[in-house]
């Protein structure tokens, strides 16, 4: 058991809910009405479940919400770093907040987040980008309401990354989600893998898990608000459980919320190949409530090039993992990401990624060119590979996939499969939509928004690459 994450204490909280009355009455005074806020996200699932964390914050502080950043007197950027073009698009719009600054001098800009925690971002930001406020890392999430006062109060711009690597663990702040039907679940935080080209680590701080009883206590509300789709989320989930003080590895939870009463079903993302088990395996086989899918990034299908990643399995030992898995769920769904044009890939080793890919048939693949990430030990490579090489491959990898996913989707017409409803789309013929347990999107005749919520019998009658479309069977 490592060591113990540290929880930002009852005090802590005590203290930024009174920044926040603060902030509430100082609107209140300043406009004589609520403040509006917009939130944009960029990046994973884990970002936007920090945007419900922060927007919980600013309900506290007496904010509505608006998807319009013209509506808004705080605009909040909570950003990814993971790839260069989240960063571009970032500093574009961020930038094209010039002239509603000029017409509001009182807007408030703010970033957050994997991207404002670099230093050499912070720095970019404050010498280039004066319309931005205030500017604050990952690891003082939790001091939102403080920082957002001292700024309020002093007039002047506040930045701060500070904190420790280790990182804390917030309790206590009531996300502010605007999903009722599915919910996203932090269990744990941080990483502690440090693949070669990724920069989280760093920004994201080192693993920590939360105690199962917090988890157990959100897993409940969420239920009795009506979500019946909930993903448990972490950098790396398969590695939960290390530092805390029941000592529950991540095969231990999953088994355990599958206990609770109740119509619903649990996903959860992401996982790493080297702390998969065979004991979580069977706890998703024998549980109904456990998703038969699996997101089990491969990046890539070449030994030589997975051990330049840093990612601590080879080939041969994903395939096995495949293998089991398989053994214990016949017909689960897997999904995967892919990295193209690591530093120095061979045509050989991008050959062995496709051959890989046609012997896994995945449902799904999230594919990527690779994204040089300064700070990172790939960064430092002097690699040969052109852009235009790199494309080149890319292209021929998404033609696979593309035509193995086709292929995946046709085999499921004809079947009928229990789904959740989750939403209308704009289908007319086929206004419902649904997600099967594998997260594919099916598409459904019927009519009425009474059906969103419920979980269904549905029979798929035709496919296409993307999408499966199908009717309910009453």
């Amino acid at each position: 058991m490592g060591k113990t994450p540290v929880t930002v204490s009852q005090e802590e909280l005590l203290r930024q809910q009174e920044y926040s009355q603060r902030i509430h009455q100082y609107y209140q005074e300043k406009l004589g009405r609520a403040p509006v806020a917009c939130t944009d996200t960029y990046g994973c699932q884990q970002n936007e479940s920090d945007s419900e964390i922060l927007r919980g914050m600013m309900a506290q502080m007496g904010f509505t919400f608006t998807h319009e950043p013209e509506e808004a007197d705080l605009v909040l950027f909570n950003t990814c770093a993971v790839r260069e073009h989240a960063e571009m698009r970032v500093y574009g719009n961020v930038g094209a907040l010039v002239h509603q600054k000029r017409r509001n001098p009182d807007l408030i800009v703010a970033v957050c987040g994997c991207m404002a925690q670099q230093e050499r971002v912070a720095e970019k930001i404050k010498k280039s980008f004066p319309v931005v406020d205030l500017l604050f890392g990952t690891h003082v999430l939790y001091k939102f309401p403080q920082l957002l006062w001292r700024r309020l109060e002093g007039g002047k711009r506040v930045f701060d990354i500070s904190g420790d690597a280790s990182g804390v663990i917030l309790e206590g702040v009531e996300p502010n989600r605007d999903r009722s039907v599915k919910a996203w679940l932090p269990i744990m935080y941080g990483c502690d893998n440090f693949c070669s080209y990724c920069i989280v680590p760093y920004v994201r701080g080192r693993e920590r898990s939360r105690e199962p009883e917090q988890i157990i206590g959100e897993f409940r509300s969420l239920l009795a608000a009506g979500a019946r789709d909930i993903t448990l989320l972490g950098q790396n989930v398969n590695s939960y459980g290390k530092n805390t003080q029941a000592g529950w590895d991540f095969a231990d939870l999953l088994d355990r919320l599958c206990q609770e009463e109740g119509e619903f079903l649990i996903r959860f993302m992401t996982s790493h190949p080297k702390d998969a088990s065979e004991k979580l395996f069977q706890v998703m086989a024998r549980n109904p409530k456990a998703a038969k899918h699996l997101h089990l990034p491969f990046q890539s299908g070449s030994s030589r090039v997975l051990r330049e990643m840093n990612r601590s399995y080879n080939r041969e030992q994903y395939l096995e993992l495949i293998d089991l898995a398989r053994k214990y769920m016949p017909d689960v769904t897997l999904s995967s990401d892919v990295i193209v044009g690591f530093p120095n890939e061979a045509q050989e080793e991008f050959e062995e990624t496709l051959s890989l890919i046609e012997k896994v048939r995945f449902d799904n693949l999230f594919t990527f060119i690779y994204s040089k990430r300064e700070g990172t030990v790939a960064a430092k490579i002097d690699d040969k590979v052109t852009m235009e090489e790199k494309k080149r491959r890319f292209q021929q990898l998404l033609e696979v996939q593309n035509r193995i996913a086709n292929e995946q989707n046709a085999l499921l017409v004809g079947q009928t499969m229990t789904v959740l409803v989750d939403g209308v789309g704009q289908d007319e013929e086929y206004p419902l939509t649904a997600r099967t347990q594998g997260q594919k999107l099916l598409r459904l005749k019927g009519a009425g928004e009474g059906r969103i919520g419920q979980f269904v019998q549905a029979k798929v009658t035709k496919h296409t690459t993307w999408s499966l479309f199908g009717e309910i069977q009453d």
